[in-house]
């Protein structure tokens, strides 16, 4: 198997994970900054490997396996390291990486049925609210007048991850119940 430059980048992404949440869990001065041209660059890997992996051509099995794992590893890595640091409760994150494996594992049984969940525009405004709360969350630990944008933005994380959540099983649920075997209009 040829390893070609989006499924570098996806593999990429996996590898540098633990290395973010080494950088944001260790105590230096610039640890924050350093924490977020990281977190940005490997967010920037999600969008550039999967539009390279179209132009190009060159969308494969294992780009498709991996890039989801690949995004669940780092939305799961700063959220919690954040937990540990103090600038998220929990509770969120909790409902955050909840959100994250249980609509993974909703399109592994409906993937075994035969059944297709595209990524939708709520799974799409999901990532981005994620990367932007964040942001602003590693932000806060420098600079203090990001605290409040941090927390509101985390809750609008949660709320789009619950919305984005229930879609992705109701979806399912018009798919696997459908008596004619087509698959029910986009919303």
């Amino acid at each position: 198997m040829k390893l070609n430059l989006p499924n570098f980048l996806t593999l990429l992404r996996i590898f540098l994970v633990p290395f973010l949440v080494v950088v944001l869990l260790t105590k230096f001065d610039g640890r924050e900054i350093w924490g977020l041209l990281i977190f940005l660059a490997l967010a920037a890997t999600d969008f550039l490997d999967g539009w390279l992996a179209r132009r190009r051509g060159e969308i494969t099995t294992l780009g498709t396996l991996l890039d989801p794992i690949a995004d669940k590893l780092l939305i799961s890595a700063v959220f919690i390291s954040l937990v540990e640091l103090g600038m998220a409760p929990s509770w969120m994150v909790v409902i955050i990486v909840g959100r994250e494996f249980a609509v993974s594992g909703l399109r592994a049984i409906a993937s075994s049925q035969g059944i297709v969940i595209p990524a939708s525009g709520w799974g799409k405004a999901k990532m981005f609210t994620q990367i932007v709360a964040a942001s602003l969350l590693i932000l806060s630990l420098r600079h203090e007048i990001f605290v409040f944008p941090g927390k509101v933005a985390l809750w609008i994380v949660v709320a789009v991850a619950l919305v984005s959540g229930t879609q992705y099983f109701m979806r399912f649920l018009q798919r696997v119940t459908s008596f004619d075997g087509l698959p029910p209009p986009e919303p």
